[in-house]
């Protein structure tokens, strides 16, 4: 059989992407490969679990549309297909005159963005926050939590409901295009196996820069990956904040910074961190892949980071060896926090695309053939957006095959 669509990739994006299409083409046949045994394993599965409200996005960026778009479309699925989330709101923190400064900024970037958000000072943060100490915050109303894994899972039962395929234990190991369609070459429990449309989708995240060289696709990006490690609090902290308790981020740098983030279970975890990280899925205290590795240190954009971001890189890479370095990120808001608190939690690892030239890629990255379209970046934060996301990428497929011309009904 030669389907009309395959969709690479079973995390949110890509499984968003699978869902609406079939929405938008009942009549014709799309399939979604996944390598694992579950939807959402990699990084849709491992981050905090926040629905952001999109306070950082510059203003008429699709960032900013995608997330303000997301926070609503994200809570509508999660009503209509009965899965809990909480719009617990969040509060950025600022604990100094410097903090403050650019809480200001940060204050005039929501404003701008139409979001919903509060100034408040000491005081007000004090009432509203007893455990967390400041010299004033933003209240972002609209921020939620949620467990992404379950709305990527509900997703899929609704993409089956309409007739999509999905194939979990499926490898991709090289792909193929000719005129007619596209050939995708896969492991599938174990067994070789190869599955053909008229039209190829890769929502591969960590894996967005192998996929585009399996079809010879001249890109100037890698994937580097970047660890974010976090720790969960005692369960008798579970009630120590009422908001997710974020810091007032530095624009000089390319993460956030460490939060304490009330979970959809009930717990509290603090983090992430951003690390170099050695392995493309590597989750541990200690992973190395040589292959990974090789492919880093053989990009010359690796090497521009790593000089861009030394000295923080250090900082960073001490904490992450050293608990009272990064206990001491968290206790400028939270002081009461000791050493012992910090238990362990599974680390993250964020897909980041970086260019030759060294920069961090920030905004929609793509790359096509005549019958392919590559997600090769969705910016954070793509869990929050992906049903917008979903929707873009759909627009884009429509506009490479026209009414049907590359993606026709399958033989």
């Amino acid at each position: 059989m030669v389907y009309d669509y395959v969709i690479v990739g079973g995390g949110i994006v890509g499984m968003s992407t699978a869902w609406q299409l079939k929405q938008r083409h009942p009549e014709k046949s799309v399939i979604l490969i996944e390598k694992e045994g579950l939807y959402a394993k990699h990084q849709t599965g491992h981050n905090s679990g926040v629905i952001h409200a999109g306070v950082y996005y510059a203003p008429g960026s699709l960032k900013a549309k995608f997330c303000k778009e997301g926070v609503a479309a994200t809570i509508q699925f999660c009503q209509q297909n009965d899965i809990a989330y909480d719009q617990c709101g969040k509060l950025l923190v600022a604990t100094n005159s410097v903090e403050k400064e650019r809480m200001l900024a940060l204050y005039e970037r929501c404003q701008q963005n139409g979001i919903e958000v509060e100034l408040i000072d000491e005081a007000r943060l004090k009432e509203l926050e007893p455990n967390i100490v400041g010299v004033g915050g933003i209240l972002v109303k609209d921020t939620g939590i949620v467990n992404y894994q379950q709305v990527t899972t509900a997703m899929a039962m609704r993409f089956e409901e309409m007739g999509g395929v999905t194939r979990l234990n499926t490898e991709v190991v090289g792909l193929s295009e000719s005129a007619e369609d596209v050939t995708v070459s896969v492991m599938s429990n174990g067994k070789p196996d190869a599955v053909r449309a008229r039209f190829l989708i890769t929502c591969s995240g960590l894996m967005a820069d192998r996929t585009t060289r399996m079809l010879g696709i001249e890109t100037d990006f890698q994937i580097i990956p970047f660890r974010g490690e976090y720790y969960r609090l005692p369960a008798h902290y579970n009630n120590i904040v009422k908001h997710l308790i974020y810091p007032i981020p530095d624009p000089d740098l390319p993460f956030l910074g460490v939060h304490l983030t009330r979970m959809i279970d009930g717990s509290v975890t603090v983090g992430p961190n951003a690390v170099q990280g050695w392995k493309r899925e590597g989750y541990g205290k200690l992973n190395i892949s040589l292959r990974d590795i090789w492919d880093m240190v053989t990009f010359s954009g690796f090497w521009k980071v790593l000089k861009a971001n030394f000295r923080v890189g250090l900082v960073e890479t001490k904490n992450s060896w050293w608990k009272p370095g990064y206990l001491k990120t968290v206790q400028k808001y939270c002081p009461q926090l000791k050493l012992s608190d910090l238990e362990a939690y599974p680390a993250g690892i964020r897909a980041q695309a970086v260019m030759k030239d060294g920069s961090l890629v920030h905004d929609f990255l793509f790359a096509e053939s005549a019958r392919s379209l590559h997600v090769c970046n969705a910016p954070s934060p793509a869990a929050t957006s992906a049903i917008p996301i979903g929707n873009y990428i759909c627009d884009k497929v429509a506009d490479k095959t026209g009414s049907g011309n590359a993606a026709g009904q399958a033989a």
